[in-house]
């Protein structure tokens, strides 16, 4: 339940008290701030709170460039008041579309505004009343506390209330099917089947019947009718795990699909209407794959309407550590002898190694860890990390080359990898941006540029 009085974090440089008085009436205990540091200030506690971000009070870029650490609060939730023409400045558009659930123009009526920060007062509620459906998908393996993992929960929430397809990108080994459930068990869908097919994982020759299904004597060997996955999961959520090793003759028939709402099995001679949200992921680079004709331009535009980047391990920080952790108490039973947890070498090779297999890697490592250790903390050695305890002497040259590629890398992952935004975080140049990815051998980086991105 809600509670009686609720806090509301007014940032603004000119404060209306008129519509102060209206949110006192409505049961809220508002708090007028004028800086990131007052700010910073009320927020502190664990309650939910309302926000609201008086942008049209003229703040300059400075101010907001400040403000914007507040707004990641994960139990804020926040509406802007924006001028007209305000949200033509590109960086106020993506704190907006970014940290906001909502956003009103003025002049504005004091119910409406009132009414905005209920709303997302009450989503944050809805939110972490069911925390562990967003941090604990998948029998607990997805869980985090840094920004990266709370950007992507955000992202989870806001997609899912949605029907438009996702595009999940990332690393092998990351968990984007668990993104995907996540967005399933939070979407209106979420009593329907959730019907997932790696699209690598089955041989070209059969993945259409696996998609489409056939009818009987459709080939040899088809001695009954089947339904393919697509219908299967009619009503509910179809996710397409490695969409990016999907054969050319299957991508036209998944595009037909998308455009036209309906499959034909394979020896049948009439569309079958499918309702499903297709989501789909990869670890491809899909622009170079586009480049090189191995994957439709016009497929990838029909499934990336709304698009969700899975952050490295490596890029995670303490929650390296919390997920290790995590693997221990999941898998203790496996082990010969009661475990304490890991010792010191243990979790300092846990953050000095760079986890090539990610979360994935991390998983089997704890596991066999926990079968072999033969005392009551699981060592480096266990983990087959020894080499990884001590950190090898670098110059201090290597030490600023390793945190400018670190901060270019989260700055990217921040901002989906718009060049764009990320240069202007870091405080430099597209080109030079562009010129440092070069320098650091890190072109791979896949940079969505002109694809739709999502809004709040």
């Amino acid at each position: 339940m809600e509670p009686a009085t609720r806090q509301l974090i007014y940032i603004t440089r000119e404060a209306n008290a008129r519509l102060s008085a209206q949110f006192n009436q409505r049961g809220w205990h508002v708090e007028v701030v004028a800086n990131a540091r007052d700010a910073r200030r009320a927020l502190r506690g664990d309650a939910v709170a309302g926000g609201l971000l008086d942008l049209s009070s003229g703040f300059d870029d400075q101010e907001i460039g400040a403000l914007e650490a507040c707004l990641t609060a994960p139990r804020v939730g926040w509406v802007a008041a924006t001028a007209p023409g305000q949200l033509q400045d590109t960086a106020l558009r993506r704190l907006v579309r970014d940290y906001c659930f909502d956003y009103v123009t003025v002049p504005y009526e004091d119910r409406r505004i009132v009414d905005s920060v209920g709303h997302a007062y009450g989503m944050v509620v809805l939110s972490e009343t069911d925390e562990d459906a967003t941090t604990r998908v998948g029998e607990g393996e997805m869980i985090g506390s840094c920004e990266a993992m709370r950007t992507l929960f955000r992202a989870i929430r806001k997609v899912a209330m949605t029907d438009a397809p996702v595009f999940i990108s990332g690393e092998s080994g990351t968990g984007k099917e668990l993104t995907a459930v996540a967005i399933h068990e939070r979407s209106p869908r979420h009593d329907a089947p959730f019907v997932a097919i790696n699209c690598g994982a089955i041989p070209p020759h059969l993945l259409q019947s696996e998609l489409f299904g056939y009818e009987r004597g459709a080939f040899t060997g088809a001695n009954q009718r089947k339904i393919g996955r697509i219908e299967a999961a009619h009503g509910g959520t179809l996710f397409l795990d490695e969409i990016g090793d999907l054969p050319l003759e299957s991508q036209a028939s998944l595009l037909r699909f998308l455009q036209e709402g309906k499959v034909e099995r394979l020896g049948g001679h009439e569309g079958i209407a499918v309702d499903v949200r297709v989501i789909s992921a990869t670890h491809v680079d899909m622009h170079q794959a586009m480049v090189e004709g191995r994957f439709r331009a016009d497929l990838y535009h029909r499934l990336c309407v709304l698009q969700i980047d899975e952050p490295p391990l490596r890029a995670r920080g303490k929650d390296i550590e919390l997920l290790a952790a995590h693997m221990l108490e999941r898998f203790k039973k496996d082990a010969s002898r009661r475990l304490r947890g890991f010792s010191p070498d243990a979790i300092a090779a846990l953050h000095n190694y760079r986890w090539p297999g990610n979360v994935r890697e991390l998983i089997n490592r704890v596991r066999r860890a926990i079968v072999m250790s033969e005392g009551r903390l699981i060592t480096a050695r266990d983990l087959e990390l020894a080499e990884y305890v001590e950190i090898v002497p670098v110059s201090l040259a290597q030490a600023r080359e390793a945190a400018e590629r670190q901060a270019i890398e989260l700055a990217l992952l921040r901002h989906r990898g718009r060049l764009g935004d990320a240069a202007q975080e870091l405080g430099i140049s597209r080109v030079t941006l562009y010129r440092l990815l070069g320098s650091h051998g890190m072109r791979h980086i896949e940079v969505h540029q002109g694809s739709e991105q999502m809004t709040s």
